[in-house]
Order: C-alpha cells, then structure tokens, then sequence
C-alpha cells in the first residue's frame, strides 16, 4: 500500500492498488442496505407498536419516543454517515465514537424507549424467560467488560479494520453488549430486588471503571498501540499518538456524561416518586401491559429466591406470553 501522506483538515486521499480513496467528512456518507434495513426495520416495528396500543389507551410517553429515535439516529450515525468511513481509514479516535456510539448510547436510548405494551409481543416468544438471566448485573457486567477487552486487543482490533465480516461481527458484539449493559439499569426486564438505586450506582462506577482503565491505557501508552495507525496522512492534523490519546480521552469523558446524566434524573426521580422501588414499578408496569394488578409479596418471603416457581416478576412475564 502506498499513501500519500497530506495532513487535511476536512479530507484525506489514499492510494490503494492504483485507485484513489477519498475520505472526506462532509460527503463520505455510505448507504449500505445490510446495514440499514435492520434500523429501518426496528424503527418501523416501533412506530406501529406504539400506534397501536395507543388506539388501545396505553399511548407511550412523546420522552419515551424522542429517546428511541434519538437511538435510531446515533445507530445510522454510526453506521452510515462520514463517522464510519473515517474510523475505518483513518483515526482511532472516530473508531472509538464508533464504538461508544454503538455500545452505549445508541443502546441507552433504545432502551429507555421501550414500555411494557410496547415489549409485549416479544415476551410472548419463546424463550424470552431464558434472557431474563441478562438483566442481573453480576451476568451483565462481566459480559460487557469481557466484549471491550477483548475487541481492543490488537489481534482481535486489527481482524475488524482488515476484514468487513470481523468488522461487522465487531459492531453487532458491541450493540449487543451495550444492550446487555443498560438491562439491569433501566429494568426493561426485572432485575434482582437486592438491585436498588445504590446498587445500580455501585454498578454504573465499576463500569466506568473499567472504560476508565482502558482508556488511560490508550492515553499513557506512549506509541500507537495498534500497527493499523502506525502509518497515516495525520488526518486532521493528528498524529497517531495524538489519535491514540483522543480515543482514551473521548472513551472516559463520554462514561462520565452520562453517569452525571443518570445521577441527575435519580435525584430528580426521587423527589417526585412514591417509596415504591423501580423494580416494582416496572413490574407494576409489565401487569398493567397484561391487565392484571401487581401481586404484593409477603413480608417473611423473598419472592425472588423462592425455588417453588418463579419470582412475581417471572410470573407477571408467563401472564404477558399468554
């Protein structure tokens, strides 16, 4: 590969086997249909579900839907617009808001979208009750730290920029992580009752915690850290060991936004919620979906460690699937 080596403040060219690639972050936009029809397809189903039990008296909240699209928005962002094709040929950096985009906030968004009417076509597919395993956060957190350490490995990081199967094998691990991340959190499935606005802070640290490790394992490193960078057209003026330090830097301020963003609208919710925990009130919520009343447990059981059936919160997800 020969490159020629320009530093350019909106556009690079690159040599590749006698052809000339432009990366330009105004016009490289790609409209790859593999990837787009999968969004357009969930965006779709959302607007007729939600439609419909509107005309059935349960209208989702217009926050709920603002925050889904906004999901939908920072996917085809991440996907499609100059954000990808810089990331794949150029910087870490836009690599990196590649990946916090498709691992953490676009999976955030969708998932603070979602309502109990809304999921309940899904929770009446088999096998649904097997996922609700993700939705504990001693499943969850080692889950996604396990997906992140393991994509910014060199070997495994390098296969996705060199291979597009990798690499989209890549974007769907990260999508599904985040996923698997924000489920305890925002309680799309019942998580443990033990899990409470102390826990989940608990948990919400020692995920920054770790993208905060790595991140200063980028910024410290001292050298490029993977041979793809080693090379480059100092793409808007940075050079790769400035890049490196960009995406380490970008990976822990993004985490600290947004648990900022969370603390606040605990403290918020608090002050304007009844003394009933999230846990019931999205419970409450599932039975609402059903049409029936949420079933108090008693006192001297905890219903989520009975071995007898399954836990209220189970029970109220077989009465949805019904």
């Amino acid at each position: 590969m020969a490159q020629s080596h320009k530093v350019r403040s909106l556009y690079s060219d690159r040599v590749l086997g006698g052809e000339l690639l432009a990366v330009s972050l105004v016009t490289s936009w790609t409209f790859d249909p593999l990837q787009l029809l999968p969004i357009a397809l969930i965006a779709g189903a959302y607007a007729m579900r939600a439609r419909t039990i509107a005309r059935r008296g349960q209208p989702v909240p217009g926050w709920r839907i603002a925050l889904f699209m906004v999901g939908i928005a920072l996917l085809v962002v991440a996907l499609a617009s100059p954000v990808a094709a810089v990331a794949e040929e150029e910087l870490f950096s836009f690599h990196m808001t590649q990946h916090l985009l498709l691992g953490d906030l676009a999976p955030l968004c969708l998932l603070a979208g979602l309502t109990g009417p809304l999921l309940r076509p899904l929770l009446a597919l088999p096998g649904v009750m097997r996922l609700r395993v993700l939705a504990n956060p001693l499943v969850a957190l080692p889950i996604w730290t396990a997906n992140l350490v393991l994509w910014h490995m060199p070997t495994m990081y390098e296969a996705a920029v060199q291979n597009s199967a990798v690499h989209a094998l890549e974007h769907a691990a990260f999508f599904a992580a985040g996923i698997v991340l924000w489920l305890p959190v925002l309680e799309t499935l019942p998580a443990p009752e033990w899990f409470g606005t102390g826990a989940k802070l608990g948990y919400i640290v020692g995920v920054r915690l770790v993208a905060t490790v790595i991140g200063n394992v980028f910024i410290w490193a001292g050298g490029p850290f993977y041979d793809v960078y080693e090379t480059g057209d100092d793409f808007l003026g940075l050079s790769p060991e400035a890049d490196q330090s960009l995406a380490g830097s970008l990976m822990m301020l993004e985490g600290s936004i947004v648990t900022i963003a969370w603390r606040r609208k605990e403290r918020s919710g608090r002050s304007s919620s009844s003394a009933a925990s999230m846990s019931e009130r999205r419970a409450a919520q599932f039975a609402t979906a059903a049409g029936e009343s949420w079933p108090t447990p008693p006192p001297s059981r905890d219903p989520c460690r009975t071995g007898r059936a399954r836990s209220h919160a189970a029970r109220c997800l077989l009465r949805l699937a019904t």
